[in-house]
């Protein structure tokens, strides 16, 4: 099964995409983080620390930030994967193609894994004045898109709260 959690920041999103991913697991999930820790971004580096302590030990936590399909390939139909988050996954490919990108949602979505993903929703504001910044925020609503057509279920988060989408 493909779930996604979207919302804005601080929206509670992780959190209840977690208690899915522990909810439908069959053994000990799978914690696929994202951020490319090569910033050296403290701010971050706090934001890390607080998701970490959030799952405990419920998760094996594995870092990829680009190549996805690289850990995903290995499941099988009885592991669960929280992809958080998928935002930071599309900032550290953002000089990829639409197409390579689509592409390896696309692979993804056959696989036989439980995944869950987690996207921030920066698509309600103005379009952004600079180039990558406008960049990315359409790719986050493109990528948005394909995640919720391969997925069978699809939340927005708000203030904690899940509305059910799909």
């Amino acid at each position: 099964m493909k779930i996604l959690y979207f919302g804005g920041q601080k929206s509670g999103k992780s959190n209840l995409a977690e208690q899915k991913a522990l909810n439908i697991s069959l053994k000990k999930s799978y914690y696929l983080a994202t951020y490319d820790n090569s910033f050296n971004d403290k701010e971050m580096h706090k934001r890390i620390d607080k998701h970490k302590l959030q799952r405990k030990d419920e998760f094996t936590t594995i870092e990829e930030p680009k190549d996805l399909l690289k850990v995903l390939s290995k499941s099988n139909n009885e592991d669960t994967f929280l992809i958080d988050c998928m935002s930071m996954w599309l900032f550290n490919n953002i000089d990829e193609t639409e197409e390579y990108l689509i592409k390896q949602l696309e692979e993804i979505s056959k696989l036989d894994a439980n995944i869950v993903f987690v996207l921030n929703d920066v698509n309600s504001g103005v379009i952004p004045y600079e180039k990558e910044s406008r960049k990315f925020v359409d790719m986050t609503g493109i990528v948005g898109q394909k995640l919720a057509s391969i997925c069978a279920e699809v939340y927005e988060v708000k203030l904690g709260l899940a509305n059910k989408l799909k």
